[in-house]
């Protein structure tokens, strides 16, 4: 999470009585993490928070599929190419799964309407790059304003919907415990001077007194057997009915431009690019920059093993100078157990540069990342032999 924060309407102490000027109690409702001893916040309603009626509701997005086993390959995967198949629609059934395993889920999607009911995922956080596009997330505890090249935030949990500014192209990654980098924070929790971002660098909510859109349904996301994963509810009042909130768990939106990145004598590791953090995974953002500064370095990325990780990179925009063949809307898929690196002639052309513009959005996981039948479907068949 990433700092508390009160707006609206609350009373000077948790869980005591919140009533308003004529006197009618307001419903407190926590939100929590890992029980009770993790980061919460505590919103007050105008309404009983609980309340909701099970209803049929023919929203969400698609799940991953594993396919048959595949031969050990580096892959590429065209997501743009899966636009013309899936594009339209709202976010909440939108979502194109590409690789995924037991601590994340990798997604496209393309939206251009509205979510037309709310949303609340019971299984993991969400966390979205906004490749291209712009809208509103709107939540109980108010609106978040988004644009390109934003990360979107949402917390497990927390009840919204998208509001979108026209067509869009975004990448999901759905993942558990997903948060800042511990490393970056000092013993009060306050980010470090030496991060790659600061507090002010982060979009919070601003908050809006109750309001009701007219909407009373939302489908909760929550794995619980085969083809039991989206579940519907009705309310009987609007459930953006809150006055005030106090805590550290809500959404925020970061631009990736703001993430401070580094250069050194030699070539940095990738966890020197570390963003954010989830179960099993590590999020970082390759942003322009400048490179390595000793007279003889290669800025080019050094092949290496992947004996412990998968690796999965986004590519946005710029020169990605280890690489042929990839543009924007790429996505990389490089394996554990085979050795990967730039491609022929790039290291050696490398020599000499001085700063790169590229963007990209990479994932490491520790447990292998297995595509889908929608992401082999639009495989570049010829990438693992454009290295030799």
């Amino acid at each position: 999470m990433l700092d508390r924060i009160a707006r609206g309407s609350i009373p000077p102490k948790h869980h005591i009585a919140h009533r308003s000027d004529d006197g009618k109690l307001y419903r407190e409702q926590c939100l929590t993490r890992k029980g009770f001893d993790g980061a919460y916040t505590i919103s007050y309603h105008a309404n009983r928070p609980q309340t909701q009626r099970p209803v049929d509701l023919r929203h969400g997005f698609r799940l991953p599929r594993e396919t048959d086993p595949r031969p050990l390959r580096k892959r590429h995967y065209l997501s743009g190419d899966l636009k013309a198949q899936h594009a339209g629609g709202p976010p909440i059934d939108g979502r194109v799964p590409l690789v995924f395993n037991d601590d994340v889920t990798i997604s496209v999607s393309y939206p251009d309407a509205d979510d037309p009911v709310y949303f609340v995922n019971g299984d993991a956080d969400d966390l979205i790059y906004i490749f291209e596009g712009g809208g509103t997330l709107r939540s109980i505890f108010g609106d978040v304003r988004f644009e390109k090249d934003d990360y979107v935030f949402v917390p497990k949990g927390v009840l919204h919907r998208f509001i979108v500014d026209g067509p869009q192209y975004w990448l999901h990654v759905e993942g558990v415990s997903m948060g800042l980098l511990d490393q970056w924070r000092n013993e009060t929790g306050q980010l470090r001077m030496d991060a790659p971002y600061c507090h002010r660098d982060f979009r919070r909510p601003t908050f809006a007194s109750p309001r009701d859109e007219g909407i009373r349904e939302v489908v909760v996301k929550r794995a619980l057997g085969e083809g039991a994963n989206f579940h519907g509810f009705r309310y009987d009042h609007s459930p953006l009915d809150v006055v005030g909130f106090d805590g550290t768990v809500y959404p925020w939106a970061f631009p990736i431009l703001n993430f401070q990145p580094r250069a050194g004598l030699v070539h940095l590791p990738p966890d020197w690019h570390g963003t954010f953090k989830a179960r099993g995974a590590l999020i970082c953002s390759f942003v322009p920059r400048a490179v390595d500064f000793h007279p003889d370095s290669i800025p080019c990325p050094y092949p290496h093993s992947s004996v412990d990780c998968d690796e999965i990179l986004f590519y946005c925009r710029g020169n990605f100078t280890s690489r042929k063949g990839v543009g924007p809307g790429s996505v990389s898929h490089h394996p554990m157990g085979i050795a990967h690196g730039p491609h022929p002639g790039s290291y050696e052309a490398s020599i000499g540069h001085r700063e790169t513009t590229e963007l990209a959005v990479m994932l490491d996981t520790f447990k292998a990342l297995k595509p889908t039948p929608e992401a082999l479907g639009v495989e570049d068949m010829a990438y693992h032999e454009s290295f030799a």
